[in-house]
């Protein structure tokens, strides 16, 4: 595998939505799929990250936001898209684009070689030579567990949101969700009805409603040109249906009992850590402390597509990745 790999162009770390753009970018100025670049993933046959989502989860954007430049999402432009749809969407775009992934192909580090353009990517199916090598392995790809919760032993689950399906999954019963974003919210809601829910968040933040997102779209303008609103979200902390209830952060944990910040306890039935995911950036090389430029590194021709810590806020968006994707194939086209 890594020896039908060598010799490209490119090679593009990841097969989700920023590595698909940057693949769509290098194609617009001129570069072709497997012949000039080549994209590798360590997941399984077209096993993206949105096959890990619950079964009732829908975007933050409506559709007409949710999709790169000349591969519209399909449908209603006004609906907000499931993670299941997001997944066809994407192998969609992965077809259309001609690109071929290598499933299964886990990269696990890269080093420049010499003084020269040459990079070397060891992978787990063995070392490929590129001159440019684009991390697109997600912001969100490795979930982040709480230590306290590894000590908990309660009568029903403790599980991260990655592992949650739908509200029969959960034991009948009192459940904690731990983490008041936007999973923690939805989660909330979809759960209320069928169990007792305690929200547990470090702040009473408050949320733009998702209808304020829609209407704040405008009148039809350029793709790029449209300013980006805050990130928006299911509701807000004042606006939960009766019935959650909600608790300061979680501090410490044993046994059945977990201890939230202002002392008080609670002994849930099941416990869900919506508490979010870390990059999986963890086989780049050591970066230095001050900010690089964005989308790069400090070997030369090695960038980070799709990633806040390496770019911009909002990176991780759609959006964020398609601008990340203009900015690393422009750099690439002009390197030697």
């Amino acid at each position: 595998m890594a020896r039908t790999l060598s010799h490209r162009r490119v090679i593009i770390v990841g097969s989700g939505q920023a590595g698909l753009a940057v693949a769509a970018a290098l194609k617009a100025q001129g570069l072709e799929p497997q012949r000039d670049f080549a994209v590798i993933d360590a997941a399984p046959q077209g096993h993206r990250s949105w096959a890990n989502r619950w079964h009732s989860m829908v975007l933050l954007s409506d559709a007409r936001h949710s999709a790169l430049p000349a591969f519209p999402f399909p449908g209603d432009q006004s609906r907000y898209p499931r993670a299941d749809e997001m997944l066809d969407y994407l192998a969609s775009v992965e077809a259309e684009l001609g690109v071929r992934t290598a499933w299964g192909v886990q990269a696990q580090e890269v080093t420049q070689i010499g003084v020269g353009f040459t990079l070397h990517l060891s992978t787990s199916s063995g070392d490929i030579q590129t001159r440019n090598v684009v991390c697109a392995t997600g912001a969100a790809t490795v979930p982040r567990i709480p230590a306290w919760s590894r000590t908990m032993l309660v009568p029903g689950l403790v599980l991260h949101s990655s592992e949650y399906e739908y509200p029969a999954q959960i034991p009948p019963g009192s459940v904690l969700i731990v983490g008041g974003g936007n999973s923690g919210v939805q989660l909330a809601e979809e759960l209320c009805s069928s169990h007792d829910v305690t929200l547990s968040s470090r702040t009473r933040r408050r949320y733009r409603a998702r209808e304020q997102y829609a209407s704040a779209a405008g009148p039809m303008v350029p793709w790029l040109s449209r300013v980006r609103r805050p990130e928006p979200v299911f509701g807000d902390h004042s606006r939960l249906p009766p019935g959650i209830v909600r608790a300061p952060a979680v501090v410490d944990a044993g046994g059945a009992s977990v201890t939230f910040a202002d002392g008080s306890q609670m002994e849930p039935t099941s416990v869900i850590l919506a508490t979010g995911y870390a990059p999986g950036d963890s086989w780049l090389p050591e970066q230095p402390s001050h900010k690089l430029p964005r989308t790069k590194t400090n070997v030369p021709g090695l960038f980070v597509a799709g990633m806040p810590s390496h770019s911009v806020r909002g990176a991780d968006t759609i959006t964020g990745a398609w601008r990340d994707a203009l900015t690393i194939a422009h750099q690439i086209t002009d390197r030697p």
